[in-house]
C-alpha cells in the first residue's frame, strides 16, 4: 500500500510539473502562480507544499522539463532524417510557422530567455543545462562536429535560431514575422529553406 500512494504522489508531483513546464511558456516565469498550477492540474492550492518547497523549487523543474522537451523534440527530428540532412531538418523544424505558433510546448530558451537573468539560481541551472545539451545536439548534427571551430559554430547557429524564433513571435506584422525566419532559414541552411 505504501508503494501505490508514492506512485500516486509521483504521478501527481509529474502532472504538476507537465502543467508547469507548459504555463511558464505560456505565460512566463512571473505569470506562472501556484494556485493557477495546482487548478489547472486538478488539485488543490493547500497540496503543493506536499510536492514542492517553494516555488522556485517548482519552476526549476518545469524549466528543466520544458528544456526537455525541447531537446528531445530536436533530437527526434534530428533522427528521423538521414545524418548528411539532420542539421537543416533541425533547423527547419525549429524555424518553421508552427514553432513559432506553438509557445506552450515550442522551445523554452525561446519563451523565458529574456526573464532568466531574473530568476532563481536553481532555474537558471536548469535552463543552462538544457539549453547546453541543445547546443551539443546542434554540434553532433554538424558535418564538421569534433573539427576546430565546429562548437563555435553550433552556438551561432542556436543564437540564430533562438534569436530568430523570439523576434518572430515578438513582432505584430506577420510578414516580417515569416522575413525573420526565413532570413536565418536561408542563412543557417544556405542550400536552401
Amino acid at each position: 500500500m505504501k508503494r501505490t500512494d508514492l506512485s500516486r504522489k509521483e504521478a501527481t508531483h509529474e502532472r504538476i510539473v507537465e502543467v508547469a513546464a507548459r504555463a511558464i511558456r505560456r505565460t512566463g516565469y512571473g505569470g506562472t502562480g501556484v494556485a493557477d498550477i495546482m487548478k489547472e492540474a486538478g488539485l488543490t492550492h493547500g497540496g503543493f507544499y506536499a510536492h514542492f518547497a517553494s516555488r522556485e523549487a517548482m519552476l526549476a523543474e518545469a524549466a528543466d522539463r520544458a528544456g526537455a522537451e525541447a531537446v528531445a523534440a530536436s533530437a527526434r527530428i534530428a533522427a528521423a532524417a538521414p545524418p548528411q540532412q539532420a542539421l537543416q531538418s533541425l533547423v527547419r523544424a525549429y524555424l518553421s510557422k508552427a514553432h513559432v505558433e506553438g509557445v506552450e510546448s515550442g522551445c523554452a530558451a525561446a519563451a523565458l530567455g529574456s526573464e532568466m537573468p531574473r530568476q532563481a539560481p536553481e532555474v537558471r541551472r536548469a535552463a543552462t543545462r538544457r539549453i547546453k545539451e541543445q547546443i551539443d545536439l546542434v554540434a553532433r548534427q554538424s558535418p564538421d562536429w569534433g573539427q576546430p571551430g565546429a562548437h563555435e559554430r553550433a552556438l551561432v547557429t542556436v543564437a540564430t535560431m533562438v534569436g530568430a524564433l523570439v523576434l518572430a513571435r515578438a513582432v505584430d506584422d506577420p510578414k516580417l514575422s515569416d522575413a525573420l525566419r526565413e532570413a536565418a532559414l536561408k542563412h543557417l541552411t544556405p542550400t536552401g529553406s
